[in-house]
């Protein structure tokens, strides 16, 4: 006999799923009322779990809402994987994750409407949109092509912050470099996502430090405390070239009226995103590209701003070596080529073949752009080791696809995976697909190929990368694999499965009933 479950649990499950799909949709509770024939205070009883719900209604709202409220009700989505497979056909790179959470936490420093062109709409993004909407900011998804409005309040109100919402994502440290402008003191919950190891956050509070800013960590909060007096007096040096410190950085210098000189400031493709909008903002930006930026703020920004983030060089790489692990003919279009060089160079030397277009201009003026037509290719391991760099080195997040585009080369490939202190270990999970993967040590792993890849079932790894690492080897397996709990993956692609299955893929989305 199975005990009983209180309804109301189950109605409070409900109606969270209600409203993460309605705002999702872009729609306000008004307007599904409207859709509904019901009062807004019922979809407020109802998002609230206060509200007893017939099947009928509950069909009602997944027709209104193009979302299976009832299946979503029955757990996490799993994938079902039937291989071998082989790609063909044309994708387009969609917009960048990196970039897009960036310029979200970057909107806050501007007092007028920003609106972003075809954002990736991952549950990062979604995660992110229900934090900056708890506090006051209003978000609306324009159309269907993923055009995102942003109106922040004219007081952000941080003690209504989503607490649940802003622990499931990493990027909510970049709430510091603005808000170090909109409060003297604040608390921002621990920060999330990825399950990759131990990463301080002292890179972060030795930038904003120079601005005033001191940060206690205690209790599961960020205890944020600003000195007015303490500006720049000379330039920052970052112990760190990281993404997130250098964005902190920037977005704490873009409300100094003074000049801030940066130096070992990333380049990669995600700041250079954010110093793209920051000069539309009206914010001088010079050394794009460079470790060193100097930026001239303006002591307030208060404009209209329309931007187009670039292409997602991580995504596009994912497509690679979708392509190259199934032997596949398919052209990637919309590639930022300038952030997939070292990439394509290092695949060149272990023997894979492509074709590609001329340059042409993404739609921030600014991005270079080629398609890249992938041919089925005999790869060899490399002669050297794989590690990543800062750019223009060898990216971080791609480091992970060459494991399993090692695994079906011919000889042994070294990776070194040097900056997180476990996502190597994820890669192992390649042996339960057939791979010969072992781990030397924390960072370093030994591939031996080339990998027959055979088909089974796994829980999907907690980090993005490796996650979808593991579905691209099934796509390559001999018989059926299934991948469980893929809300990590959702968290950095937008679409992949359906995307990938546009391209001949058989991958079946499903829950347990």
């Amino acid at each position: 006999m199975t005990p009983d479950v209180p309804t109301d649990d189950y109605k409070g499950r409900i109606g969270n799923l209600i409203r993460d799909a309605r705002k999702h949709r872009g729609l306000t509770q008004a307007q599904l009322a409207e859709r509904l024939g019901t009062s807004q205070s019922a979809i407020n009883r109802i998002e609230k779990g206060h509200q007893n719900l017939s099947l009928e209604m509950l069909a009602r709202i997944g027709a209104a809402l193009d979302s299976e409220i009832v299946a979503l009700g029955a757990g996490p989505t799993h994938l079902r994987v039937k291989g071998p497979t082989t790609l063909s056909g044309s994708i387009d790179v969609k917009t960048s994750k990196n970039a897009g959470v960036a310029l979200l936490c970057a909107s806050l420093l501007n007092r007028g409407r920003t609106t972003l062109r075809k954002v990736a709409r991952i549950e990062e993004v979604n995660r992110l949109l229900e934090v900056l909407d708890s506090i006051g900011v209003q978000t609306r998804w324009i159309n269907a092509e993923n055009d995102l409005e942003i109106i922040p309040p004219k007081d952000l109100d941080l003690s209504r912050i989503d607490e649940e919402a802003a622990r499931r994502t990493r990027s909510v440290i970049m709430f510091l470099g603005p808000l170090l402008h909109r409060a003297d003191t604040f608390e921002l919950p621990y920060a999330g996502g990825c399950n990759l190891g131990t990463r301080t956050v002292e890179p972060h509070m030795s930038a904003l430090r120079p601005f005033g800013l001191e940060v206690k960590a205690t209790d599961g909060w960020y205890h944020a405390q600003l000195n007015r007096a303490i500006v720049p007096g000379r330039p920052i040096v970052l112990t760190e070239r990281g993404d997130t410190v250098t964005e902190n950085a920037l977005m704490a210098a873009a409300l100094h009226p003074g000049t801030t000189v940066i130096r070992n400031a990333s380049s990669n493709y995600m700041v250079q995103d954010l110093c793209f909008y920051l000069q539309a903002l009206g914010v001088e930006v010079e050394g794009i590209g460079t470790t060193t930026l100097t930026v001239t703020g303006r002591e307030s920004i208060d404009v209209d701003v329309d931007y187009s983030p670039s292409e997602d060089p991580i995504e596009a790489m994912s497509l690679l070596a979708a392509a190259i692990v199934t032997r596949s003919e398919i052209t990637i279009r919309r590639a930022p080529i300038e952030f997939l060089e070292i990439e394509l160079a290092v695949l060149e030397e272990m023997g894979f073949r492509y074709d590609r277009s001329e340059e042409y201009v993404a739609a921030n003026g600014r991005t270079r752009l080629v398609d890249i037509t992938t041919h089925p290719s005999d790869l060899v391991a490399p002669r050297d080791k794989i590690h990543p760099m800062p750019f223009p080195g060898l990216n971080i997040d791609n480091l992970p696809f060459f494991a399993v585009i090692a695994a079906v080369a011919e000889g042994t490939t070294y990776l070194n995976d040097w900056v997180y202190d476990n996502r190597a270990i994820y890669l192992t999970e390649l042996n339960k697909l057939g791979g010969r993967v072992s781990l030397l040590d924390p960072h370093r792993v030994q591939i031996d190929g080339p990998t027959s890849f055979t088909g089974t079932e796994l829980v999907c790894p907690p980090a993005l990368r490796p996650a979808v690492v593991v579905l691209l080897a099934m796509l390559a397996s001999k018989g059926t694999s299934v991948l469980r709990s893929t809300y990590v993956i959702h968290r950095g692609y937008e679409d992949l499965a359906e995307r990938l299955s546009d391209l001949g893929a058989e991958i079946e989305t499903f829950r347990d009933i």
